[in-house]
């Protein structure tokens, strides 16, 4: 009885020691493995991971700390425009938590390119870029940990309250200063104060009812095919599909849009625009009677023409819509 005694106790002392050790040498490995993380952080804010150090840093236990990774295809043989538009974004977004006064290690910004972790890409069946992926510290990740790109855009501000949700890290977006739109503001200023300089004795421009007309129409043309949204959302300018190469300019969801699918959508409305101006004097102006029947013909036809094309633009959108005009 006493020998079954000791030996439970030998056992249970080696499986305690056993236990220790592992405990000390999983704390020693974290540590180690946070401290490289810190030390490559301090060096770039946006950490190149390859093959090696994705399965050794973000698959491989321990580890307490989140991983936002953007996948991506830099390489100009790749011809992803929009990788690196988003790359310039993801870059604003981890330098802004880098100089941030609350900076910690519990969430860590790396990249994946595509020719330098190709087996990356493969082992997570991704076949398109840019990707951004939330590794949370524990567990594989959710469908949630997936940002949605093609909805929110690739801005630094939609991508910080897209880590804040999977984090719970609050990233305020801090972007280097840009002397573009104060300059070019500048000039365009100086262009009208010199123009009203040479003409200080002719200025009846400035009453024109037709110069006011077209600025407005000018500005609420751009306002209503959705500017504003690209400026606020920053989405790509056009989605190219990896495995058949086909270029989509016009988003197939109501929720979001291209900046290819605002200029078009822009065209259109001018379009109809003109047709509308060109019924209105085709009505009211006291030209010949064949010129009167040409501007009315050519107006009709651009109206019809481009409200069938904006129509069906909005069909592709709202799916279920059950209306529509000579195109489907």
């Amino acid at each position: 009885m006493l020998a079954k005694l000791s030996f439970s106790l030998l056992a249970l002392f080696i499986f305690y020691n056993d236990f220790v050790h592992a405990q000390k040498k999983k704390e020693t490995l974290l540590s180690e493995k946070v401290s490289q993380m810190m030390e490559w952080t301090a060096k770039r804010s946006v950490i190149r991971l390859n093959a090696e150090k994705f399965h050794r840093f973000i698959k491989a236990p321990p580890r307490n700390y989140s991983v936002v990774i953007m996948f991506t295809a830099l390489q100009p043989q790749r011809q992803c425009g929009v990788c690196r538009q988003a790359d310039e974004e993801f870059q604003v977004l981890a330098n802004s938590w880098r100089y941030s006064s609350a900076f910690t290690n519990k969430v860590f910004f790396a990249s994946v390119d595509f020719d330098e972790g190709s087996d990356v890409f493969q082992m997570l069946n991704m076949n398109s870029a840019p990707t951004f992926l939330h590794f949370p510290p524990r567990g594989k990740p959710r469908r949630s940990d997936t940002y949605e790109l093609q909805v929110r855009g690739f801005a630094a501000e939609q991508l910080a309250r897209w880590v804040a949700d999977r984090t719970d890290v609050q990233i305020r977006i801090i972007r280097p200063p840009n002397y573009a739109g104060p300059l070019l503001l500048g000039f365009l200023l100086a262009v009208i104060g010199g123009l009203a300089y040479l003409r200080r004795n002719n200025l009846e421009f400035l009453f024109n009812k037709n110069v006011w007309a077209f600025s407005g129409l000018c500005f609420v043309l751009i306002m209503t095919s959705g500017q504003m949204w690209n400026h606020i959302r920053g989405p790509p300018y056009a989605h190219k599909n990896p495995s058949t190469g086909q270029v989509s300019y016009i988003h197939g969801s109501s929720q979001a849009q291209f900046v290819a699918e605002t200029h078009i959508v822009l065209l259109f409305n001018a379009a109809i625009t003109v047709g509308m101006v060109l019924l209105c004097e085709a009505a009211t102006s006291d030209v010949d009677i064949g010129k009167r029947k040409i501007m009315c013909v050519a107006g009709i036809g651009l109206v019809i023409l481009f409200f069938s094309w904006l129509l069906s633009i909005f069909r592709a959108k709202y799916h279920g819509y059950p209306y529509s005009f000579l195109m489907s």
